[in-house]
């Protein structure tokens, strides 16, 4: 027995050698992915670091105009200079491994050059290019809009951070040449199933903008309710929103658009028909819906398109909202009409039988050709959903097609055959949740490869879709997953890999600029 303790101890002693108790902890103990210092999202052009450190101190920093300047350049200064500085909470725990413990200057100003005046609106074709040089303690920022400031400073900005000991703010000194991949890099928010109140819309531009997305588009109304308020039909929303007040007044939508433009974002309405129209039945206009006749005659469908009347309801109630809403685009929506209630309604079908309509596809192809004359006419450009495009419906050259139900490989390289700029979205439905990291997903889905450079492929959208989101979820169901999206948009070369260090850095950036952002791939923890 005694010979056998010896040679159990012996085992003990030898395993314990090899295998240390402190290494298989480690393994397990800490955050899944270890996230970067200092790192932008979404990953730059090009950007080269140097191994020069400067400090930072908020008291002795400022920002300098060197070329043009506006309002909205200085707003911008305001908002990054209380950005830069949000102090963490508690101290890191101390990282010896990190090169930011090593700093050999101070950087008190950064130069910033516009080159031109500021624009008044953000376009799809704004430059957002930019520049930043930060090296031998001197800081500058180049770009010829106010739009290439305004993503340089969100660049600049994500520079600065804490040293691992939070008690000082550094940067490592750096080259970046940046713009984005393409013109639209959208997110899509659904105000009528759910109303969102106007803070909860001005926090999700905030987070748009941290991602370099630039089009916030706007589906305001839908089935359950219509909360724009019209000036022209105010029963609309009066009869047809949720309740007096769950609605958006032009002062609200006038305060949305600002903010959104102060940020580099354009804001597109989306007011979708014929289908997804019957909350606009309560707002006492004669003869809009069709009446399902037998064997429901008091149920509704869609717009009635037999109604002459109904066009120029649906010409005023559009010039209005092309009046208010700044951008040249306007989304008309054309998707998921259902068709029963005009092929069972009696009226319909002696129309259609007048005017030797064979089908319901025919009578859908006269309603959008009276939709195009009123968009031509306000001299917008429409956008629609794919199924306008999959009917063979004739479009307007200029008609901008969104494809959400389409494959990528398949459905885009037919629009653009057509010669019709596309708006792809297919694959970035964040309203789709399940447990576990899905970032991924939405990161690999990458349309380079199948568009190159054409230029009628405009970007793509990010949607969040209201059945199940209202204010006390939707930035968390959005962020930090919309921000995958945001950079497939941007940069041009994607690495999995690489960016989820990244991602984990911006997800405690948002939370400490008060984005209230989900984990992006596990156990991880915020010193903010």
């Amino acid at each position: 027995m005694h010979y056998y303790s010896l040679f159990i101890n012996v085992l003990i002693i030898c395993s314990i050698l090899l295998f240390p108790v402190s290494q298989s902890y480690n393994q397990n103990v800490g955050p899944l992915v270890k996230m970067t210092n200092g790192q932008v999202w979404p990953k730059p052009v090009f950007q080269h670091n140097f191994d020069e450190y400067l400090t930072v101190e908020p008291e002795n920093f400022h920002f300098n105009v060197t070329g043009y300047s506006c309002d909205d350049l200085y707003d911008a200064f305001k908002r990054y200079n209380h950005m830069l500085f949000l102090k963490a909470k508690q101290t890191f725990k101390h990282d010896t491994h990190s090169s930011t413990n090593f700093t050999f200057g101070k950087l008190e100003v950064l130069n910033v050059q516009m080159t031109n005046p500021c624009e008044n609106y953000p376009s799809l074709n704004m430059d957002e290019k930019y520049e930043i040089k930060i090296n031998n303690s001197r800081g500058h920022l180049l770009a010829s809009s106010i739009w290439g400031i305004l993503r340089g400073l969100e660049t600049f900005s994500q520079l600065v951070h804490l040293k691992t000991d939070g008690s000082t703010f550094v940067l490592q000194c750096t080259s970046i040449v940046d713009y984005p991949k393409f013109r639209h890099r959208g997110f899509l928010l659904d105000t009528s199933r759910h109303y969102l109140p106007v803070q909860t819309i001005i926090k999700t531009l905030d987070a748009m903008s941290y991602s370099k997305m630039n089009v916030f588009h706007w589906h305001m109304v839908d089935d359950n309710s219509f909360p724009f308020q019209s000036s022209v039909f105010p029963n609309l929303s009066e009869r047809g929103a949720f309740g007096y007040s769950a609605i958006y007044t032009k002062n609200d939508i006038k305060h949305i658009i600002e903010q959104a433009k102060r940020r580099g974002i354009r804001v597109i309405p989306e007011i979708d028909t014929p289908g997804h129209t019957l909350s606009w039945g309560l707002g006492g206009i004669p003869g809009l819906l069709t009446p399902c006749s037998d064997p429901h005659p008091d149920r509704f469908g869609p717009i009635d398109p037999t109604v002459e009347e109904n066009y120029n309801f649906i010409r005023a109630l559009l010039s209005e909202i092309s009046e208010l809403f700044k951008d040249k685009y306007l989304h008309i929506g054309g998707d998921e009409v259902n068709t029963t209630c005009w092929t069972t309604n009696k009226k319909i079908q002696m129309f259609m039988l007048r005017n030797n309509m064979t089908d319901v596809i025919e009578l859908e192809k006269f309603y959008f050709k009276n939709i195009f004359n009123i968009t031509r006419n306000l001299k917008t450009v429409a956008i629609a959903w794919e199924e306008v495009f999959d009917e063979n419906i004739p479009l307007d050259p200029n008609v901008v097609v969104q494809v959400w139900k389409g494959d990528l490989n398949s459905t885009v390289p037919k629009v653009m055959k057509r010669l019709h700029p596309v708006i792809f979205s297919s694959c970035w439905y964040l309203n789709y949740i399940k447990y576990g990291t899905d970032w991924p997903n939405f990161y690999k889905c990458d349309p380079t490869s199948v568009v190159g450079e054409n230029r009628l492929f405009l970007g793509g959208e990010a949607c969040v879709w209201g059945e199940f989101v209202d204010e006390t979820n939707l930035l968390q169901v959005s962020w930090p997953r919309a921000s995958a999206v945001a950079e497939v948009l941007w940069s041009n070369v994607l690495n999995e890999t690489e960016a989820k260090h990244r991602l984990e850095e911006h997800v405690c950036r948002m939370k400490r600029r008060g984005i209230p952002a989900q984990p992006a791939s596990g156990p991880n923890y915020c010193h903010y």
